[in-house]
């Protein structure tokens, strides 16, 4: 099978744009940032969507894939945070519930050699929740009509983000109790 296929080499490419979209905000570049986050959101549709329509899905784009999607929405929500651009606690949520998933997917590999997680449409929704408010934010920063998220904005993408990771937990424990 092979490793370097096009929906890998875009996958990387955004993992490659992640420090430069971060470099943009660090250095108040705001439309840069936009632009930058933009591209990363076309490259993860165009990677999966390629992926599928060429039958070549990898077990490397499959681990790479989510793994870009966190870094930058990790960077984001950190940044967003220290600018006060989101609460501070609703990043503590979405990185808390990250880190709790993956400490229980390590977990089920070391115990029962079980690489298998599937993504629910739970999860799915708390990642796009994620996604649209990043992607609100950075307009709203780029243009000062638009106001920043408000608490109704966050709380969704808080209450979605909790749900998913109490389904991962529930689902991760029914499989550790079926080995």
């Amino acid at each position: 099978m092979r490793v370097l296929t096009a929906p890998n080499i875009i996958t990387s490419i955004r993992i490659v744009l992640i420090p430069v979209f971060v470099t943009a905000l660090v250095y108040r570049k705001y439309e840069y940032a936009l632009i930058l986050f933009i591209a990363a959101a076309v490259t993860d549709a165009l990677d999966g969507l390629l992926a599928r329509i060429t039958n070549q899905k990898t077990k490397l784009g499959a681990f790479l894939d989510p793994l870009a999607d966190k870094f930058l929405l990790v960077t984001s929500f950190i940044l967003f945070s220290v600018y006060g651009w989101i609460p501070t606690w609703l990043s503590i949520t979405v990185i808390s519930r990250d880190l709790i998933v993956t400490l229980g997917w390590v977990i089920l590999y070391l115990l029962f050699h079980t690489t298998r997680v599937e993504p629910s449409i739970v999860g799915k929704a708390a990642i796009a929740s994620q996604l649209v408010l990043i992607a609100y934010t950075l307009l709203a920063v780029n243009y000062p009509r638009i106001p920043l998220p408000g608490s109704g904005m966050a709380w969704i993408v808080a209450l979605l983000t909790i749900l998913s990771g109490i389904q991962y937990l529930y689902r991760g424990l029914k499989d550790a109790g079926e080995k």
